[in-house]
């Protein structure tokens, strides 16, 4: 008998945390901590501030993660970045289970095409940053 996988209708104890799937050398850690240390107002995102009325925004530092991630994976296009968000585990961790929309995506990228590229110089360390961090965590 050849080796089966179990009934999709099973139900398991799949860890209900993800922080338990996430290895504490992932780079999307690397994100996180980045992103988490930066002043989103004072480069500049757009909608920091909450409106009184209407739905609020999603936060640019959580869509700014989205788009670190996709920068580093090489994945550059609204609706990959949209269905990465429903599918992928790494992503669904970084954004506390977020899933903006492509239209969502693209108009950061539009809205915040200056604090972009302010942080676009800082991005270039992210490799050398994620590096580090593995290299940290391996002990």
């Amino acid at each position: 008998m050849h080796i089966q996988g179990q009934s999709r209708d099973q139900a398991t104890l799949f860890p209900e945390r993800l922080d338990d799937l996430i290895g504490q050398d992932n780079a999307v850690r690397v994100i996180d901590a980045f992103v988490d240390t930066l002043d989103l107002n004072a480069l500049g995102f757009a909608r920091m501030q909450l409106q009184a009325t209407g739905r609020p925004p999603y936060h640019p530092g959580d869509v700014l993660k989205l788009y670190l991630y996709g920068y580093m994976h090489r994945v550059r296009s609204s609706r990959c970045l949209e269905r990465e968000c429903q599918k992928n585990l790494e992503v669904l961790w970084l954004l506390n289970r977020l899933a903006p929309d492509h239209k969502t995506i693209a108009n950061f990228r539009v809205d915040n095409r200056v604090a972009l590229t302010r942080v676009s110089g800082v991005r270039a360390v992210l490799p050398l940053a994620s590096a580090v961090w593995r290299r940290a965590n391996r002990d």
